[in-house]
């Protein structure tokens, strides 16, 4: 089994990346998704998150609502690190279950974690290579602005509260180049994924 970590800034196109991926055959896992299942209402990590920030981050269906915590913790270095350290370890556990699972079932597959914090959280020690994808700051801020309808400050601060990309870049093994068109970032993320197959 081949584990390729996908990360990048918010904002940067990993997720779009990741699903033409999965069009092409590959598997992949959404730490979102996992940080999704494992706060859900009652569990742990939900309960912990409650009893740190009070009820009053939670919709009237008792889930989290992100929007309400998220104005907190990037406005909290602290908040952000204390929440942080309930799900990050759970997030980590979660995904190697279902690496184990995959590769019992599937030992010549090839998996993408789709990771926003991989090198905050030494995720990539789990991966056999690591693939950024890359936009200039400006991009990234104009993007995230028109994304989730935020102003440029609390852009800045959601986009400086994970790594810096350039850092990321630098530690990466394949960068991918997303300032450019969305075909052109497909095209290139299709040719270093069809390499990969001719490996194995």
């Amino acid at each position: 089994m081949r584990i390729i970590g996908l990360t990048g800034g918010i904002a940067s196109g990993k997720s779009t990346v990741s699903r033409a991926l999965q069009e092409m055959g590959a598997i992949v896992i959404d730490a979102d998704e996992v940080a999704h299942s494992i706060v859900e209402p009652g569990k742990p990590a939900w309960e912990d998150i409650v009893a740190l920030f009070g009820v009053e981050i939670l919709h009237e269906d008792q889930t989290i609502n992100r929007d309400k915590l998220g104005s907190i913790v990037f406005d909290d270095p602290e908040s952000l690190q204390e929440l942080n350290q309930i799900t990050h370890p759970r997030v980590m556990e979660h995904f190697k279950h279902i690496l184990q699972t995959i590769k019992a079932d599937q030992p010549n597959a090839v998996v993408f974690i789709e990771v926003p914090l991989l090198y905050e959280t030494h995720m990539e020690r789990i991966c056999d290579e690591v693939w950024v994808i890359w936009v200039d700051e400006e991009t990234q801020i104009e993007r995230l602005m028109k994304r989730e309808d935020l102003d440029r400050d609390d852009s800045i601060k959601r986009i400086d509260a994970q790594m810096n990309l350039d850092e990321k870049a630098k530690r990466a093994d394949i960068v991918i180049d997303n300032r450019n068109t969305m075909k052109e970032t497909i095209e290139t993320a299709t040719r270093y994924y069809k390499t990969i197959l001719g490996q194995l």
